[in-house]
């Protein structure tokens, strides 16, 4: 059989550093997850989070008061966790109704 791989990557894979890389790159994806709460919103994103989280802890319907809200460039991120797939859908849709949201980004867990 011929080879498939060019010279280098077999000195990649002899050096470990391929290796090395394959464990460090997830976790720096991870990372990301990490440090986004140390993020400082701007006023306007600010706004935008307040306005939501009014929205969510407004609702009679369903319990939203212990969603996460924040926001960053018009995109709203929820997560945590909501004890039905109606919550989930509801946080969702009163999150899109405020002004200024462009996206949102639902990362809401349901009860097991």
């Amino acid at each position: 059989m011929g080879h498939i791989w060019k010279e280098g990557t077999t000195d990649l894979l002899r050096s470990g550093t391929l290796a090395a890389l394959l464990l460090v790159l997830p976790g720096a994806a991870g990372c990301q997850a990490l440090f986004s709460k140390a993020r400082i919103e701007s006023p306007e994103e600010a706004a935008i989070s307040k306005s939501v989280k009014a929205r969510l802890a407004a609702e009679k319907t369903v319990n939203l008061t212990s969603v996460e809200v924040e926001t960053n460039s018009g995109t709203v991120y929820l997560s945590g966790v909501v004890a039905s797939l109606a919550a989930r859908e509801r946080a969702l849709k009163l999150a899109w109704e405020v002004r200024g949201v462009q996206t949102v980004i639902n990362h809401l867990e349901v009860e097991k």
